[in-house]
């Protein structure tokens, strides 16, 4: 018993609390599968994924069956996870709000169709030859995480305008890291900052990185949308605390978990699109044919709480434009 997967153990208690006749598994039409590739789970995602593949007539358990399969802190365990819903010969593959997943479901098929979710450029990562006419078996949602990073930076200069020195904490490893590095230089030389950027992809450099910005008196943080940052928010949380740094990251679990602010695209709302996609491609629709879209709802979300745990007087003009005040 211990070697069953846990999905397998689920299913096999189901069979033995209601077995089904043989005469009547032969009736039943079978279920398409969608493989979920993604780092970690994200309730709100997958209910919204759920929510997108139901406005298309599909619901899970009923008419679909959906395999979750999660990377968690391994980023590296996505190319085998993909390869398993390869093997597994599932209908599309839908990646969850992660390029690295994106890039490791492409690498592993050409034929299975694939929706994403990511926030870089998907023709410069490869997943699609244009953004109208994505032309492979690749398409989905673009939740211009990269675009964002300047609008970030600014975000945190009004925040914290007497700050001169800055930095921002970004994954090297990440398929979008140079454009990010390269989004926040441009944007500190048009706000007139000293900008620090610190890479990191592990336990060490991440601790190192920190204590680096702390030691350069970095005023503000700029972190990166990136699974191995999602992964430790409330590490993040603790030390942007503990060090009284202002910081700000694109997804608003940050805030949520206790961070001080975020700003970028609605990545719920975008995961919901993915879900109508999912639908739209399991009633014979090519992912070829189906355009990639761009989230263009953004938000800004600040958690007043943190602000006036680090001793930080946010602006009132900050606190009306944002989307939601946390209190």
């Amino acid at each position: 018993m211990l070697g069953i997967r846990r999905r397998d153990f689920i299913t096999f208690l189901g069979g033995a609390v209601a077995p089904v006749p043989l005469a009547a598994r032969a009736q039943q039409p079978t279920m398409p599968v969608v493989g979920f590739l993604g780092v970690s789970p994200a309730a709100k995602s997958i209910e919204a994924f759920r929510r997108g593949l139901g406005e298309t007539g599909y619901v899970e358990g009923r008419n679909v069956v959906i395999e979750y399969r999660w990377g968690e802190s391994n980023v590296d365990q996505l190319t085998s996870l993909a390869a398993d819903l390869v093997r597994r010969q599932v209908a599309v593959i839908a990646t969850m709000a992660s390029t690295p997943a994106a890039v490791a479901a492409k690498a592993a098929t050409a034929t299975i169709p694939i929706v994403f979710n990511i926030g870089g450029d998907p023709v410069q990562l490869g997943l699609v030859t244009s953004l109208n006419r994505p032309g492979g078996n690749a398409t989905g949602m673009s939740f211009l995480a990269v675009d964002t990073v300047a609008k970030m930076l600014e975000v945190l200069h009004d925040v914290v305008p007497k700050a001169t020195v800055v930095a921002a904490l970004v994954n090297p490893r990440n398929p979008n890291g140079e454009a990010t590095t390269r989004q926040a230089q441009d944007a500190a030389r048009v706000l007139g900052l000293q900008l620090h950027v610190f890479y990191a992809s592990n336990e060490r450099e991440l601790g190192d990185a920190f204590a680096n910005l702390v030691q350069q008196h970095a005023e503000g943080l700029l972190i990166q949308g990136d699974p191995f940052f999602t992964l430790r928010l409330k590490q993040l949380v603790a030390l942007t605390v503990r060090h009284g740094i202002p910081a700000i990251l694109q997804g608003r679990d940050f805030p949520d978990a206790g961070g001080l602010m975020s700003y970028g695209a609605d990545r719920v709302d975008s995961s919901r699109l993915a879900g109508i996609y999912v639908g739209r491609i399991l009633k014979g629709e090519k992912p070829a044919d189906l355009p990639v879209q761009q989230s263009t709802k953004l938000e800004l979300v600040i958690n007043l709480v943190t602000a006036k745990a680090i001793g930080l007087a946010i602006p009132q003009m900050m606190l009306a434009r944002a989307d939601e005040v946390i209190e």
